[in-house]
C-alpha cells in the first residue's frame, strides 16, 4: 500500500480529537510525528467542553434519578423514618471532580501518544510554508519543524459579543463555568442551541432557577422539530423559563447580579449569565492565508472529503473546518487525513452517516437523513413510535421520547433515524450501523432484540417500514 517510513515527517497543529487521533494513525503508519499544542492534549473537547459538560450533565442526571425513583415507589428516609424531600448539589465539589476527570483524560491521551513515539511540543505553531512550522514556546523560545505533511486542527473558541463581554465571574462562556464556587441562584442562558440547551438543563437539575433565551420558535432549532418540542415541553414542566423569539441586545453586571437586555427592550435579571451563541474558528494568525490555504467567509478552513486543504501537503480537521462541530467528526477527519497523506487505504468522509447526540434529558440522537429532508422526498417512508408503549420504558419510568426511522420506499434501505430517550446516544448505534452499511429495514427488523428492551421499539419501527411491493 506504499506505507511510509520514519523518514516521513508529520506536524500537527492542535492536540484535540482531530490532532491526537491523527497522530496515533500517523505513528502507526510509520511516520515521525510532532504535535504542537498550547492548551493541553485533548483540546477543548477534553479540557473545557465535551468531557466537562457531559460530566456535569451526568451529575445532574443523578439528582433527576432520585426524583424518578420516588415515582417508582423508592425513596430516601432519615434515621427517624421521616421521608427526605431534598437533595443538594455542592457545585465546588462537583467542579473539582469535573476538572480532575478532564485532566486525567488528557494525561491518559498524552501517555498514549508518548508510548507510540509521538513528540508533544508545547507552544503555538505558525505555518511559514507548506512544509515548515515555527513554534513559539514559553519564554519566547522558537523552534522550526520541517514536515512532509501538516495537519491543522486548531479548533474553535466561544463566540464573544461586544455587548456581552465575559468576565469569568458573572458573565460567562461555557468554558468558564467550572470556576463557579456555588450554584447560581438565577442563571440566564443566552442561546438555545446544543450547548445552551444542555447546560441550561444541567443547572436546572442541580437546583438553579434557569431562564433560557431562545431567538427561535423552539429550542434546539437545528434538531428534529418533534424532538425539540419534547425537550422544550420537558424544560417548562420542570420549571425552566423559556423565552422564545427573544434576542439578546446586551448583558451587563448590575449590583450583585446581571441584567440581560433584549432587543425589544425587556430586561431579564439574574445572578449569572451564560453566553452560548456559537463558536469562531481558531484560524487567524497562524499563517494559513499567507501560504495559500483557502478560508470561507466565516474563517473556517475549506477542505474536501479526505481533509485536504487547497495547498498540497496541508490537511485540516475538526471545528476549524466547520464541517460538523463534533469530536467524533474531528477524529474521523484526522484519521482520514493521515490515511490519505501517508498512502494507506482511505474512505472519504460520509456526512450522511454521521451520528450525533444532544445530552439533554431525555437525549436526542440522530443519524443520516433528517425529517426535513425526508418530508421533501416522495420516495422516503417515515414512521414514528412513542417509547411510552414500550414495556421496558414503563419499567424505567420513561414517559417522554420516541423512535423515528426513514427508509427508501423502493428497496427499504434505512436512510436515517431519530431517537429521543434516556441514553439515546447508546440506542442510536444500531441505526448508525444500518445507515453506514446501507442495510434494509427488513434486515434490521429480522435481527433479534432482547425482550424487554428499548431497542425493541427500533425493531418494531423497522417492521412497520417493510416495503409493500406493487405500491
Amino acid at each position: 500500500m506504499g506505507v511510509v517510513t520514519r523518514t516521513s515527517s508529520v506536524v500537527i497543529l492542535g492536540g484535540g480529537p482531530g490532532g491526537y487521533e491523527a497522530a496515533l494513525v500517523a505513528a502507526h503508519l510509520g511516520a515521525d510525528v510532532s504535535v504542537v499544542d498550547r492548551d493541553g492534549i485533548g483540546g477543548a473537547a477534553v479540557l473545557t467542553d465535551c468531557v466537562p459538560s457531559k460530566t456535569l450533565i451526568a451529575t445532574a442526571d443523578y439528582l433527576g434519578g432520585i426524583e424518578t425513583a420516588s415515582e417508582l415507589g423508592v425513596h430516601l428516609e432519615d434515621h427517624e423514618g421521616d421521608v427526605a424531600t431534598e437533595t443538594v448539589a455542592e457545585l465546588d465539589a462537583i467542579n473539582r471532580r469535573v476538572l480532575a476527570l478532564a485532566a486525567a483524560q488528557s494525561q491518559d491521551i498524552t501517555a498514549r501518544l508518548l508510548e507510540v513515539g509521538v513528540r508533544v511540543v508545547p507552544g503555538t505553531g505558525r505555518l511559514t510554508s507548506a512544509s515548515e512550522v515555527v513554534v513559539e514556546g514559553e519564554g519566547g523560545t522558537t523552534e522550526t519543524l520541517h514536515a512532509d505533511v501538516v495537519l491543522v486542527s486548531t479548533g474553535a473558541t466561544p463566540r464573544v459579543l461586544p455587548t456581552a463581554q465575559p468576565d469569568g465571574e458573572r458573565i460567562l462562556t461555557w468554558q468558564q463555568i467550572y470556576a463557579l464556587p456555588e450554584i447560581p441562584d438565577k442563571l440566564i442562558v443566552v442561546g438555545s442551541g446544543v450547548t445552551g440547551a444542555e447546560l441550561a438543563q444541567a443547572y436546572l437539575g442541580l437546583g438553579t432557577d434557569v431562564t433560557l433565551i431562545s431567538s427561535r420558535d423552539l429550542v434546539l432549532p437545528g434538531e428534529d422539530q418533534d424532538a425539540a418540542a419534547v425537550i422544550e415541553d420537558v424544560f417548562r414542566r420542570r420549571g425552566m423559563t423559556v423565552l422564545n423569539r427573544s434576542r439578546m441586545a446586551s448583558a451587563e453586571r448590575r449590583g450583585e447580579g446581571v441584567v440581560v437586555t433584549l432587543e425589544d427592550g425587556r430586561e431579564v435579571e439574574g445572578s449569572h449569565v451564560l453566553i452560548a451563541v456559537g463558536a469562531v474558528p481558531n484560524t487567524g494568525g497562524i499563517g494559513l492565508e499567507e501560504v495559500g490555504v483557502e478560508l470561507s467567509e466565516s474563517g473556517h478552513i475549506v477542505t474536501d472529503r479526505v481533509s485536504r486543504t487547497t495547498v498540497r501537503g496541508i490537511y485540516a480537521a475538526g471545528d476549524c473546518t466547520g464541517v460538523f462541530a463534533l469530536a467524533s467528526v474531528a477524529a474521523m477527519q484526522g484519521r482520514t487525513a493521515m490515511a490519505h497523506a501517508l498512502g494507506d487505504a482511505v474512505t472519504p468522509l460520509r456526512l450522511s452517516a454521521v451520528s450525533a447526540n444532544v445530552f439533554t434529558d431525555p437525549e436526542i440522537a440522530t443519524v443520516g437523513m433528517s425529517a426535513r429532508d425526508a418530508a421533501d422526498n416522495p420516495d422516503v417512508e417515515a414512521v414514528m413510535m412513542p417509547l411510552s408503549r414500550n414495556a421496558r420504558a414503563k419499567m424505567l419510568g420513561i414517559e417522554e421520547g420516541f423512535v423515528k426511522l426513514f427508509s427508501y420506499r423502493g428497496t427499504g434501505t434505512l436512510l436515517g433515524g431519530v431517537v429521543v430517550a434516556p441514553r439515546a446516544s447508546e440506542l442510536i448505534f444500531p441505526v448508525a450501523i444500518a445507515v453506514q452499511n446501507r442495510l434494509s429495514v427488513d434486515q434490521v427488523a429480522s435481527t433479534f432484540t432482547v425482550y424487554p428492551s428499548l431497542t425493541g421499539t427500533l425493531a418494531e419501527a423497522a417492521r412497520r417500514l417493510h416495503p409493500l411491493h406493487g405500491e
